[in-house]
């Protein structure tokens, strides 16, 4: 073997001891925007009739947090998960909207879009409430939302639709035309396939199907002809298909969960990807229980086949506001946008209040 072979293969063993070889596909760095961080916060002076209690609450007095966003009219909206401090659980979440010309500083409506109401859905909405959404366009501009429906034993994955963000239709529980064993199953965190066209978020399909990721402990996944009506993909066996699993040792050694919708790339399916450290057997520069964000690439062709991985989290809780409140230690990813040619990503800061980062992608 010649000198210089030699001191290439040297180099190249100590670039990866060093941890300095880099994944070409994943996005980073996102910079948090210290500045307007936190960029929500809870407030104590909106109110909102409430049609089931029959009573007003300060609907978003306790906490803000786990927003989805997109962006319509040359503006960013988000739609963010609030909490009063009223009821057994200590607070019923409704989904409030908020708008924005920078991405950064937002005006919100007064009163929260999506709630629980006396409708078909009260058996599961209530009264924990209308958790985390997540949103993407169909082709013809309509918004469908995945969220989590609590009525205080089980969680699980629902769906509405809008026109306008403001009005929506409830369309009951992502699984409720799949098999019967999969009604009171827990669910929850819809990440469906979509690919970027200019400043929208488009639900796409692959092989004739939309494609979702969901789960809070693995990472599975569900296909469907029409966004409302899902089935979860199955294994040989019967037991769930998944995509990804926790790792021992790693940051993501707890659970894995889906973040904002998965984004066709030229290099593949990304999916960035919520995930909670182990007390015992995880990543011990972590505390046990940190919510951190990790990034996955998944075939195009075949989005049940996992490409790569990233070893270690691109984000993860550093400041005051990610460190301490209702669950301490979370940096929890779900909205992502581009915007003015940079993609914003909005995170749940310990489950108590809303802070952006941003990516500026190379041309």
């Amino acid at each position: 073997m010649s000198f210089f072979r030699v001191l290439l293969l040297l180099t190249i063993i100590t670039q990866f001891c060093l941890g300095q070889t880099k994944k070409t596909w994943t996005w980073e760095p996102f910079v948090k925007q210290d500045a307007q961080n936190p960029c929500l916060t809870p407030l104590d002076n909106t109110t909102f009739n409430c049609p089931v209690r029959k009573e007003t609450v300060k609907w978003e007095e306790k906490d803000v947090f786990n927003p989805a966003a997109v962006v319509r009219n040359d503006k960013v909206y988000l739609l963010y998960r609030a909490e009063d401090k009223v009821g057994k659980f200590a607070g019923t979440s409704r989904i409030g909207l908020a708008t924005s010309t920078d991405g950064l500083t937002f005006t919100r409506r007064p009163e929260p879009v999506f709630y629980p109401d006396n409708d078909f859905m009260k058996p599961y909405e209530w009264e924990g409430g209308c958790e985390d959404p997540r949103i993407v366009e169909d082709a013809k501009g309509t918004y469908f939302m995945t969220y989590t429906t609590y009525d205080g034993k089980t969680a699980r994955l629902c769906v509405a639709s809008s026109t306008d963000l403001i009005h929506w239709k409830k369309h009951g529980l992502a699984f409720g035309k799949a098999a019967d064993k999969y009604k009171d199953l827990w669910s929850k965190s819809g990440a469906i396939v979509s690919r970027r066209q200019g400043n929208k978020i488009i639900a796409e399909k692959i092989n004739g199907k939309y494609w979702m990721y969901w789960g809070d402990t693995h990472m599975f996944i569900a296909t469907s002809d029409n966004l409302t009506d899902w089935t979860p993909m199955e294994q040989k066996d019967g037991k769930l298909a998944y995509i990804l699993a926790p790792r021992p040792g790693k940051f993501d050694s707890d659970l894995v969960e889906p973040g904002p919708p998965a984004l066709i790339t030229d290099k593949g399916i990304l999916l960035i990807y919520n995930s909670r450290n182990k007390d015992a057997n995880g990543d011990p520069k972590l505390p046990g229980g940190t919510y951190t964000a990790g990034q996955a690439l998944i075939d195009p062709k075949n989005p049940t086949k996992l490409l790569d991985r990233t070893d270690t989290y691109f984000m993860r809780p550093e400041k005051d506001y990610e460190i301490t409140g209702q669950i301490g230690n979370v940096c929890f990813v779900e909205g992502l946008v581009y915007y003015k040619d940079t993609w914003f990503i909005y995170y749940g800061t310990a489950d108590s209040k809303i802070a952006v980062a941003t990516y500026q992608p190379k041309k």
